[in-house]
């Protein structure tokens, strides 16, 4: 959802590191109009979405306004936080202070201080950053433990998704491989730097049931492809995509 300025500018010095993420998530209303307008090809009015990975929770926004109840998962204490100041009155949404992973237990989440959207659980994700092309002066500069749950935990408290969106740079598979049951719909965030995290997120998923994917790059909101394709179609689609494509989001659903 949108915020006022005056409401992104007390967020913001409540949270200072956070500043930016306000101010892009919250303050663009047209971009709104496009997630909300995607979201509801996927997510009935009356149904159930799984934020893995929310950041400052701009997707239960669009999920709250196309009418669905939400599960939210948070592991970072600051965004965790913010997300309740923003969204703690509406009964409609539930956040998890968490990440999710293969089985229950505890990682270590390794912290960008300056950037807390690429805060990441892969140490892999990390090293490919190194050195590459769009991600200079990115640093990862502490650790934390926190704890961890399942897709299938997640099922079994809330009830079936109609939807789950994974952002979780580069932790993708290992969320997905928490998952052991075909779900109608789900997306998961990809980058050029990891074009093999995606690949892998592609088989795992079409191992799960017959499932048809789209693709809409960066912050685009807008799905590429008039038709859906097969796994092994959109694997080849991103191994080609330019380097400067840098990242979007698959997005995977049961179905012709």
């Amino acid at each position: 959802m949108s915020l006022p300025e005056a409401e992104i500018a007390a967020l913001a010095t409540r949270w200072p590191r956070l500043k930016r993420s306000f101010e892009v998530y919250y303050g663009d209303s047209a971009r709104d109009d496009s997630m909300d307008a995607l979201y509801a090809r996927f997510i009935p009015k009356g149904g159930l979405a799984f934020d893995i990975g929310s950041h400052v929770g701009d997707r239960i926004g669009a999920f709250r306004r196309i009418g669905a109840r939400v599960v939210a998962l948070e592991p970072q204490p600051d965004c965790a936080a913010a997300i309740k100041a923003i969204y703690g009155g509406d009964k409609a949404v539930s956040v998890v202070e968490a990440a999710c992973g293969p089985k229950p237990g505890v990682l270590t989440l390794h912290v960008n201080s300056d950037n807390p959207t690429v805060t990441t659980a892969s140490v892999d994700f990390v090293k490919a950053a190194d050195g590459a092309a769009g991600w200079e002066g990115q640093v990862w500069d502490k650790a934390i433990d926190v704890p961890v749950t399942t897709l299938d935990a997640l099922i079994a408290a809330h009830g079936v998704p109609d939807f789950v969106k994974i952002d979780v740079e580069g932790f993708e598979a290992d969320v997905l491989a928490g998952l052991n049951r075909p779900i109608p719909a789900l997306s998961f965030e990809f980058t050029t730097i990891q074009r093999d995290v995606a690949c892998k997120c592609l088989a795992m998923i079409a191992a799960i049931g017959p499932y048809r994917f789209n693709l809409a790059l960066g912050e685009s909101q807008k799905l590429d492809f008039a038709q859906a394709l097969s796994a092994g179609d959109m694997a080849a689609h991103i191994l080609s995509l330019p380097h400067a494509a840098n990242s979007g989001d698959v997005y995977a659903f049961l179905g012709s």
